[in-house]
């Protein structure tokens, strides 16, 4: 009989292996955190991650920016409660989860709705090949989502147990507002409720993660933060940002890791979009058509006649075909060319290849052919689909 012993490792070992974990996590942080926040049309946004000083050095605060349709951003933010390793790998799960539903368009209340049941059956082993104990650190993981249009100018966010936003007016005020909060992910909320805001043009935004929470322990102590960094850093984000990153991290405990997300909202113009209603008769195509090339005319976007007018005709034929009134088309002059067309139907258009004998049926295949990206997002209303050129547009400069 072989008797197996618990063996107690020397202090150097422990301190060794320790160490060696601390720097594998952070070895993959650094390679799974995005790139620099992508300069989009909606808002400008800087970014920082800012670690523990003790324990592992790595916790589970994560923010992210993903563009999506419509010349709208998401912007995200979280807090899982491991550390080291676990942490990491919690952070890569969930952050792809999120990143592919994103790529769904849907609401911020059922994007939370989507990844409280991932976790669940994570934590649970079904279907998946995880050890329950190495990813119940994704149970009572905190999450805000939030979508920004800049067309209307409003912002759609949910949250799962996520302290919300401080919003600063282009006035100076800063106030945080009453967001739903919900139970964290994995603690059985059936339903996510969300916010919708109306921002002035100019309006800052601080997204953060739990460390900021302890640190200054009320709203208004975050709200006095933000506007603090507002007042010292005049018209430049990447200024505020900074001022907010040196006032907060003295304040941090050491077991404590920071995400901080500093978002300016910004307006696409009305003339650069366009709305047409569209009439329940297949002969108004050729009109539609006419209208689109003269559109692009005056956007001085003649090299995408061919492709935005098959575009075009084919998704408008569609609706007044399969759909179901209110329709109407709109053209978004973004750093792409957006085609949307809406109707009040929910039907799910399927892409498929024609046979040579079949009449009909190639549509949506010639718009994914003619178009950069394409896809469907679905509203109270019916549905939206949507198809981006793209343009040799250059970036706008920061304020």
């Amino acid at each position: 009989m072989i008797l197996v012993t618990a063996v107690s490792l020397p202090t150097a070992v422990q301190d060794w292996l320790h160490h060696r974990e601390r720097i594998a996590a952070g070895a993959l942080r650094s390679r799974m955190e995005p790139a620099d926040a992508p300069d989009h049309s909606a808002a400008w946004v800087t970014r920082s991650y800012v670690p523990a000083r003790g324990g592992t050095g790595v916790n589970g605060s994560w923010a992210d920016v993903i563009p999506v349709s419509g010349a709208r951003v998401a912007l995200v933010v979280s807090d899982v409660p491991a550390s080291g390793m676990q942490a990491t790998v919690c952070i890569g799960l969930i952050g792809a989860a999120v990143r592919a539903l994103a790529e769904l368009d849907l609401a911020p209340e059922e994007v939370l709705a989507r990844l409280d049941d991932m976790v669940s059956r994570f934590t649970a082993g079904q279907g998946n090949k995880w050890s329950p104990s190495f990813v119940e650190g994704l149970v009572g993981a905190t999450y805000l989502y939030a979508v920004y249009d800049p067309i209307a100018r409003r912002c759609v966010m949910a949250s799962a147990g996520h302290p919300p936003p401080a919003v600063a007016d282009p006035d100076g005020s800063v106030h945080v507002p009453e967001l739903p909060s919900n139970r964290p992910l994995g603690m059985g909320e059936p339903v996510f409720e969300s916010l919708d805001l109306e921002l002035a043009e100019g309006s800052t935004l601080l997204f953060y993660t739990g460390g900021l929470v302890r640190a200054c322990r009320t709203d208004d102590a975050i709200a006095g933060l933000l506007s603090r960094a507002m007042r010292q850093s005049g018209p430049s984000i990447k200024d505020a940002w900074r001022g907010t990153v040196d006032t907060v991290t003295p304040l941090l405990a050491a077991e404590d890791d920071l995400a901080l997300l500093l978002v300016r909202t910004r307006a696409l113009s009305g003339d650069r979009v366009v709305t047409w209603e569209l009439p329940g008769d297949p002969a108004a195509v050729a009109g539609i058509r006419s209208l689109v090339l003269r559109q692009l005319d005056q956007w001085d976007l003649g090299s995408l006649d061919f492709t935005t007018e098959l575009i075009a005709s084919e998704l408008v034929t569609n609706a007044i075909l399969y759909g179901r009134e209110p329709m109407q088309l709109r053209l978004i002059h973004d750093r792409i060319l957006i085609c949307e067309v809406s109707d009040g139907s929910s039907t799910s258009p399927h892409i498929r290849r024609a046979s040579a004998t079949d009449e009909g049926g190639r549509g949506l295949f010639l718009v994914a052919n003619c178009a950069q990206r394409w896809g469907v997002r679905y509203t109270d209303q019916g549905k939206t689909i949507w198809a981006e050129q793209a343009l040799n547009a250059e970036a706008a400069p920061e304020p």
